[in-house]
């Protein structure tokens, strides 16, 4: 048979029918060279498909509107010369690496393909404690970033890497010559090799000096550290030894101190012999560690300063005076009395950017001899320093500067006073960027050098004092590419590859250990002992701090979103995608503004005709005259009155294709390195479409879709008073919903049947799930303009969900009083609105696998059935997108393939370009157009499982089964296997007290089970 086999529809097709040229134009296809073929005599004679030739004569009935169903080019493979010993063709490898970026960091494993990485997965070894955040799933992404910086560029022209060398070496020797400084500029690097090289340059040359500079600064946080403990680092809360948390304006379940806190914190959260922890969040924006307290207290950062103060004389005995304000001192004396009682089992964290404060934190944890407070084993991914990069960038402005390397960086972007930079980059005779893309400030450097994604690089770390982790590479090169370190090594003059350097560096690291264990494992543990702190002045830092005074007019609060962090990966479209787990809006940054200023100010947001959201403009102005317009407004329930937040990492524009070019740059408000800043509001013209999926999609009636209790309650109440089974009438009596059945039941017990298990304790809304189904189940991008018309394609959702009242135990109150049809009408509408200061709750919300599935029954073509597994499947060359699976289903979960997401232009993302395209999972297929999509419980995972163990000729392992969601999820919150192994921790926690299914009266027996969230309040 032709391997170029030529495919056709219809005569019209080939006559130039008006009617075939317009869908080939709707629908972006390639045009078919028939002419080659059809023209060609010996070419038809010699065709091995005559009957499909002969159809070209007499056409399909249905041709001309399925012109374009199934065109596409035709693909070599290249075979291996010498096949890999260790890659089979469909089957994956793993490899162990870790990554530090200068703001995200984790042990992971890599899954490759073939060679080709395709998903991140968390590294469980013992050891291997950080787990990856949705935008570390996500960096996975920015390797087939087709934006990269491909090859050298020196003055902004094609280069050779040798080129490149003699230049630098050539600057570095004039300086020397000169006595001109030469500043290697770096992020944190966390790498004791790397710093080891840099130890060497600076040696060699004797004006160099190295400053690190952290986008988002933790300086004052490392100042009152070092001052306290001598060494410049961060403490490695462990929240699994805490009772009790005081939290004071700290979001550590979000990216404070670099996150990584939120798997000790769920492990406290979940109730156990009748205990769990106790979580105060004193805030102004509302954050993921707000939403998470069982008590929070909106009030600003002037008020958070106070009550600290307020807290320490709690704990100390001091008697500092303070100035906090009545409505929030009763709450505040008893989180600190609360915390005192607790002892050593109590912690009090806080993010207020400022030296007192944080020695304050150090002071309260010495006092309560905290065993969550741990100073053996600290951080090491925040070095940067303040007065440093000030002194710099005066330093460059004075042209004192010679030679300026920056490695990890983007200064031209994230300084607040980028001009100033800028205006002392020009004065630098030399200036070298190593940079993934050519960014902000690679576009103005003398040298714009590409380095390799961590996925293609070598490397180690030392996260916390006392480890060790390598980075290997996962592929080649992509690239003309050269490490940082390479680079230095070169100037440095010595020989070899940075690879052979690490390998003998790494033994004094790993002693007991070889390398390739250590390369095996993906980290080595060592031992850190504890540090012993010095006397300082406590008390003249809270009175310093109590004497601060609160800003005029508004209280700015900058803060970094869950989905694009410091904006290193703005050009990644799952991250731009992914819904905020607050706002539950992508594709942008906006301000928060709180009911009550948005009332004053004439702010507001609505949901217009086409179920979008819109929301007024707004000017933001700050005290010394800086402006940023047009800033888009979030009404936002929470957000403390007088203060407004906003978003870092967006606003980019280098290096980003133009759907990415989103936002704006709040890092021009980020003076001084102070999240906080003094601004004033005033509304602007126009309303701005936002891209928001709250209201789409969404469970409405809370009754048993978020079930929620307090601790005295689950601890001296039955089961059936905090979790009721929901009554249905049956031959006009009330029976339990779960007693009765619209189908016949049938044999469940054989063989495997899987079930997911989501507990709303352990949840804290992260979204690094959502990330890890998108990357397994080729799940496609579309955009802000399809999202906001409620077309986005995301398998998995977080539904989060706000109390009306000051708690959800008020809602319920309020609805269980209402009499009568009109105040049963008013009542339902005012509970509609968020309350100041609400509850919350998150929920994630996929295909539930019905036992007894409403979609199966509608279909008419078969094309969704139930497999024997549990397992609600999916047959796409079945589906003719008639979409009455989705108007069926009750949790709405189901999503329709509008369009052709793959190799489209309108949908120019990576699906769009063959780089991106190598991101795709093989084992799932990509879907065309018209078909329904939703969430597969990872059938392929499962399946893969249980052949694996069929070769191996073993029984499968509590724990090997697993889903995307499941495998990333880092709290415990979601855990998945065989339910019909009793022995197996899915089958115990089906049999919990806690576990209840969502929608339980409608009798669809899902096989995902949710357990009831417990507050502890």
């Amino acid at each position: 048979m032709s391997s170029n086999k030529k495919y056709w529809k219809s005569v019209e097709e080939l006559g130039g029918s008006s009617i075939v040229e317009t869908l080939r134009n709707n629908e972006f296809v390639e045009e078919i060279p028939t002419e080659d073929f059809l023209g060609n005599s010996d070419a038809m004679a010699s065709s091995s498909t005559s009957r499909r030739d002969f159809l070209k004569y007499v056409g399909f009935s249905t041709a001309a509107a399925t012109l374009a169903a199934c065109e596409g080019p035709v693909n070599k493979s290249i075979p291996y010369v010498l096949q890999p010993e260790q890659i089979i063709p469909g089957v994956a490898d793993y490899y162990a690496t870790s990554v530090f970026d200068g703001f995200d960091f984790a042990n992971l494993l890599v899954k490759t393909r073939e060679g080709r990485p395709i998903k991140i997965d968390n590294n469980t070894i013992a050891g291997a404690k950080f787990a990856a955040n949705a935008r570390i799933h996500a960096s996975i992404l920015s390797l087939y970033d087709n934006m990269r910086l491909k090859a050298p560029l020196s003055n902004g022209k094609s280069a050779a890497w040798s080129a490149v060398n003699s230049e630098i070496k050539a600057s570095l020797v004039e300086a020397k010559a000169k006595g001109g400084q030469v500043v290697l500029l770096t992020n944190t690097l966390a790498s004791p090799s790397t710093e080891k090289l840099i130890a060497d340059f600076i040696g060699l040359n004797p004006t160099a000096k190295h400053v690190v500079y952290d986008a988002v600064s933790s300086s004052e946080a490392l100042d009152a550290f070092e001052a306290v403990y001598g060494e410049r680092a961060l403490v490695d809360y462990d929240f699994s030894k805490a009772s009790l948390i005081v939290s004071v304006g700290a979001d550590f379940l979000g990216d404070w101190q670099g996150g990584g806190y939120d798997s000790g914190y769920a492990q406290g959260r979940i109730p156990k012999a009748g205990k769990m922890s106790r979580h105060f969040q004193l805030e102004a924006n509302m954050t993921l560690s707000g939403a998470a307290a069982d008590k929070r207290l909106a009030m600003s950062t002037a008020s958070q300063k106070q009550a600290l103060v307020h807290i320490y004389n709690v704990i100390t005995g001091a008697a500092v005076a303070v100035n906090l304000d009545a409505k929030f001192k009763a709450e505040v004396t008893k989180a600190a009395q609360q915390l005192k009682a607790a002892g050593a089992n109590g912690v009090l964290v806080s993010g207020i950017q400022d030296k007192n404060a944080q020695l304050l934190v150090l002071a309260i944890n010495q006092a309560l001899s905290s065993l969550a407070f741990v100073t053996s084993g600290t951080r090491q991914i925040r070095k940067g320093s303040n007065e440093k990069v000030a002194q710099l960038i005066a330093d460059m402005k004075a042209g004192s500067v010679h030679a300026l390397i920056m490695s990890g960086v983007n200064p031209v972007y994230t300084l607040a006073d980028s001009a100033a930079f800028v205006e002392g980059l020009k004065k630098v005779k030399m200036s070298v960027a190593l940079s993934l893309k050519e960014d902000e400030t690679a576009a103005l450097a003398t040298i714009a050098a590409p380095v390799p994604h961590y996925l293609e690089s070598w490397g180690d770390l030392s996260l916390t004092k006392g480890t060790y982790s390598l980075t290997q590479p996962t592929i080649r090169p992509l690239f003309d590419t050269k490490q940082f370190q390479d680079v230095l090594m070169s100037l440095n003059g010595m020989s070899g590859t940075y690879y052979d350097y690490l390998k003998g560096y790494s033994a004094s690291f790993t002693s007991g250990s070889s390398w390739n264990k250590v390369l095996h494992d993906g980290v080595y543990v060592g031992v850190s002992q504890a540090l012993s702190g010095s006397s300082v002045d406590y008390t003249g830092a809270a009175s310093a701090l109590a004497a601060a005074k609160a800003p005029a007019g508004l209280e700015l609060v900058l803060y970094t979103k869950t989905g694009m962090g410091d904006g290193q990966q703005a050009n990644n479209p799952w991250l731009q995608e992914f819904p905020d787990p607050i706002t539950r809006v992508s594709w942008d940054n906006y301000v928060t503004v709180s009911n009550a200023d948005a009332k004053q100010l004439e702010l507001s947001n609505e949901i217009v005709a086409n179920g979008g959201l819109n929301g007024s403009y707004a000017t933001i102005t700050t005290a010394d005259g800086l402006k940023l317009e047009n800033v888009p407004v979030i009404v936002q329930p929470g957000q403390a009155v007088g203060t407004i937040g906003l978003a870092l990492g967006y606003g980019r524009k280098a290096a980003l294709k133009e759907e990415m070019q989103v936002g704006l740059n709040a890092y021009a408000l980020y003076k001084g390195f102070n999240d906080v800043q003094s601004v004033s509001l005033v509304k602007a013209n126009g309303d701005h479409e936002f891209a928001c999926v709250q209201g789409q999609k969404t469970l409405m009636g809370r009754g048993d879709i978020i079930k929620e209790t307090t601790l005295e309650i689950f601890n001296t109440k039955d089961a059936k008073f905090w979790n009721e089974v929901p009554m249905v009438s049956l031959n006009h009596e009330e029976v339990a919903a779960t007693t009765v059945d619209l189908w016949d039941e049938f044999d469940r017990s054989v063989g495997q049947h899987f079930n997911l298990s989501i507990d709303l304790n352990a949840c804290t809304g992260c979204g690094a799930c959502v990330i890890a189904c998108h990357a397994e189940n080729n799940v496609p991008v579309v955009g802000k303009a399809e999202v906001r018309r409620s077309r986005d394609m995301h398998w998995l959702r977080i539904d989060r969900y706000y109390s009306s009242e000051s708690t959800f135990a008020g809602d319920n109150e309020r609805k269980e009083n209402i009499a009568g049809l009109s105040s049963s009408l008013s009542t339902f509408n005012e509970m509609e609105k968020a309350g100041d200061n609400p509850q919350v709750s998150f929920q994630p919300v996929m295909c539930q696998h019905c036992n007894h599935a409403p979609c199966e029954t509608v279909c008419p073509v078969a094309a969704t059935s139930h497999g024997r597994q549990g397992q609600n499947q999916m047959a796409y060359n079945r589906c003719v997108g008639t979409r009455y699976c989705a108007n069926n289903c009750p949790y709405k979960v189901r999503r329709f393939n509008w369009f052709l997401y793959n190799k489209n232009n309108e949908f120019d993302y990576h699906m769009n370009d063959d780089l991106g395209r190598m991101v795709l999972n093989p084992d799932v297929n990509v879907r065309s157009r018209g078909v329904m999509e939703k969430c597969s419980m990872c059938i392929q995972m499962t399946q893969a499982t249980i052949l694996n163990a069929k070769r191996e000729g073993r029984a499968i392992v509590d724990g090997e089964f697993q889903t995307a969601c499941s495998n990333a999820c880092s709290t415990g919150a979601m855990a998945f296997g065989d339910v019909n192994d009793k022995e197996s921790q899915i089958a115990k926690l089906a049999a919990d007290d806690r576990m209840y299914h969502l929608l339980e009266h409608v009798g669809t027996k899902p096989n995902v089970i949710y357990h009831v969230k417990v507050r502890n309040t």
